[in-house]
């Protein structure tokens, strides 16, 4: 399917690794040029070079999007973009009593406040021009809360609430803003909750590994690729009406009925 966004720019941050690595690849292939953005400049260079190598323009940029400093470097290189994609690693699992106030302040940095920065960078140049996508990589707590991921729940759910009135104000604009729910995909942060889970249950992370993959009704974890997949839709000129969206991928792993 030709996904009608060839020529487009996209900003996509924590693009280096993981679901990040996986949109800003399949935007490339659909031939959006690119402003990738990490903190690790080794990473993201080679992500950049698998980018370039579907005949785009891409722009690296490594900065911390979380620190306003990093953010106006970002944004500077960006200049107008017509699709962005906010993404950053989750905060880390823990149990409720041990969290502070700090604690939950990087969170809601990291997993809100920044992208409602990005946001609200980018969608006054989207309106002017008519035509826009956000696309915001949340987690499938949004709709299920899971225990030990308390930052996360919290954060994630300010930002949904943000993005449900905001997406509903900009559509008239011909800007649609979308969430896209990830459960759990072979990536680095789920290595990590794997790592801790079998520590904790003092089994190997190959055994936490297995042991999480049966829970979920496809038996497997998802992959970046599918997920970018799907993100690359959000973006095309053919979700103009999906609007304010919170989108499960997650292999029927949320128990929900809607």
């Amino acid at each position: 399917m030709d996904l009608g966004i060839r020529g487009r720019r996209a900003l996509v941050t924590a693009a280096s690794k993981g679901l990040g690595r996986g949109c800003a690849l399949a935007l490339a292939t659909a031939g959006v040029d690119l402003v990738l953005n990490a903190r690790g400049a080794a990473a993201l260079a080679a992500t950049a070079d698998e980018a370039r190598a579907q005949g785009v323009g891409v722009t690296a940029v490594a900065a911390d999007i979380t620190d306003p400093a990093g953010r106006a470097q970002v944004l500077a290189a960006a200049g107008e973009v017509d699709i962005l994609v906010t993404n950053a690693g989750g905060p880390p699992p823990g149990l409720w009593s041990d969290w502070s106030r700090d604690d939950f302040i990087r969170a809601l940095d990291a997993s809100m406040l920044t992208p409602i920065a990005l946001m609200q960078a980018c969608l006054p140049g989207m309106m002017a021009r008519g035509w826009g996508r956000v696309v915001n990589i949340t987690s499938q707590s949004v709709r299920a809360p899971i225990p030990q991921l308390g930052l996360s729940n919290a954060a994630r759910a300010g930002l949904t609430g943000f993005v449900a009135g905001t997406a509903r104000q900009v559509a008239q604009h011909g800007v649609t803003i979308n969430n896209l729910l990830p459960g759990i995909h072979a990536t680095d942060r789920a290595a990590a909750l794997d790592a801790s889970a079998a520590a904790a249950e003092g089994i190997s992370p190959a055994e936490a590994q297995a042991r999480r993959a049966a829970s979920i009704p496809a038996r497997r974890y998802g992959t970046a690729e599918e997920f970018g997949a799907a993100c690359a839709f959000l973006c095309s000129v053919h979700a103009g009406f999906i609007v304010g969206q919170n989108i499960l991928l997650d292999g029927g792993a949320t128990n929900l009925t809607l």
